[in-house]
């Protein structure tokens, strides 16, 4: 085995020669960049920038190779130049991976924004068609309220007119009943002022109801926004449910109180129409004389009849609309339980995963074992052929760049494979995420 013939140069030389190349070095990525400037401005495909690229790097390192003497030096060139070519694939590879980690978190971001607009669209429309509908509402009562001030404007004419002409008749006998009848007009105020207090609250109830319907309809849809990020914030939406649940129940409570307490108050005013009812008698027994004036009371005893009437049927729809919210309660309870049955379907989907994630990390660590065993295989054999002073002096001195070619076999791989060192640091939920 002959060994190579190496000029003997002295180390003042070596290290002159090093000095020229690492300046040559520095002169080739300037004159690279230059050269990439100058070919990304002419317009040509990509394939043909890329050879332009390639053709132009080769030349200079061969011209930087060629300022070198001895085949040692150009070796350590060589080795020094696949370690900033190897630098800069690392670096590449990292920016890489976080452009694709942000472009995911975008893509995600836009998924929930167009959601959010498409949800808040329907709930334009729908409200647009209950504002619609409500000023039909008004515009009707409105109506409806004028005509029957109308006819009471006409038929209160109508009384008293009639009255007028009969009062110059009783009017000895009404003397005696005056302090009575103001009595019987006080009472008779404050029930009207009773059944309009009744109305007021009736009204702010159902607002108040409606308002936590809607309520619960932007919580429903923001529940549904948020279900991708279900296994982060499954404590908070557990409290969430829970609490509003909590809050529905009480106001269900509210509701059932408020109708006992309204029920209470139309036994107590039936109470009192009996009560009055009673009073009319003992009037009307005293003018039984004066049967005109009878049958005006009693005209006025059939209005507050239909009245309570009236209030009747507002209670029943109001029953009715309390039942109605309790069955919607009931089917928003159906609908967290089969909710929280779906999440934990995904919950067993993402355990497998990651045990998939963990059995894939534990082949790339034995993959990784392995070029690390056949690396170190191959670098014994180059150190056991070479035996001359002169190649061990040379061994001596190049030391730093064999070590940093010991590093090439594990960080030369494909970016697909399974063995980068930068992967190493990643957890397992990591690695399942870039896989997906």
């Amino acid at each position: 085995m002959k060994l190579p013939e190496y000029s003997f140069v002295s180390k003042e030389n070596k290290n002159n020669d090093f000095i020229q190349f690492f300046s040559s070095c520095s002169c080739i990525s300037s004159t690279r960049r230059m050269c990439r400037g100058t070919v990304m401005s002419v317009p040509n495909s990509d394939t043909e920038q890329t050879k332009l690229l390639n053709t132009i790097e080769i030349t200079l390192l061969m011209q930087t190779l060629n300022t070198l003497s001895t085949p040692e030096e150009k070796l350590g060139g060589l080795c020094k130049k696949y370690a900033e070519l190897l630098e800069e694939n690392r670096n590449a590879q990292k920016q890489m991976r976080v452009l694709q980690k942000k472009q995911t978190q975008l893509i995600q971001e836009k998924d929930q924004l167009r959601n959010e607009h498409s949800k808040a669209i329907l709930a334009r429309s729908k409200l647009e068609s209950l504002c619609r509908e409500l000023q039909r509402h008004n515009r009707t009562l409105k109506e409806d309220g004028v005509q029957c001030a109308r006819l009471e404007e006409e038929k209160r004419k109508e009384v008293t007119s009639h009255f007028q002409v009969t009062l110059n008749d009783i009017q000895v006998q009404m003397e005696q009943h005056n302090e009575r009848n103001a009595n019987l007009r006080q009472e008779n105020m404050e029930l009207a002022d009773k059944l309009k207090k009744l109305i007021e609250q009736y009204e702010l109830r159902e607002e108040h109801i409606d308002k936590v319907f809607k309520q619960k309809d932007l919580q429903q849809q923001l529940v549904d926004a948020k279900l991708h990020q279900a296994q982060a914030l499954l404590k908070d939406s557990g409290d969430r449910h829970q609490k509003e649940k909590d809050f529905l129940l009480k106001e269900a409570a509210e509701s059932q109180r408020m109708y006992e307490l309204m029920k209470q108050q139309e036994v107590h005013l039936k109470q009192q129409l009996s009560l009055y009812t009673e009073k009319f008698e003992e009037f009307q027994n005293t003018l039984s004389k004066s049967n005109e004036v009878f049958t005006t009371f009693k005209q006025e005893m059939e209005k507050m009849t239909k009245k309570i009437k009236k209030l009747e049927k507002e209670t029943t729809m109001y029953r009715s609309r309390w039942e109605s919210s309790n069955k919607a309660l009931l089917e928003m309870a159906e609908e967290k339980m089969l909710r929280d049955k779906d999440f934990e379907s995904l919950q067993v989907k993402v355990q497998r995963l990651e045990k998939l994630c963990r059995a894939l990390q534990i082949e790339r660590n034995e993959l990784s074992k392995k070029v690390q065993g056949v690396s170190t295989g191959v670098e014994s054999k180059p150190e056991t052929e070479m035996g001359s002073p002169s190649e061990a002096t040379d061994s001596e001195e190049g030391s730093p760049v064999h070590q940093n070619s010991a590093e090439t076999p594990r960080t030369a791989c494909s970016p697909a494979c399974h063995c980068a060192p930068d992967l190493e640091a990643e957890t397992p939920r990591e690695v399942c995420s870039a896989q997906d």
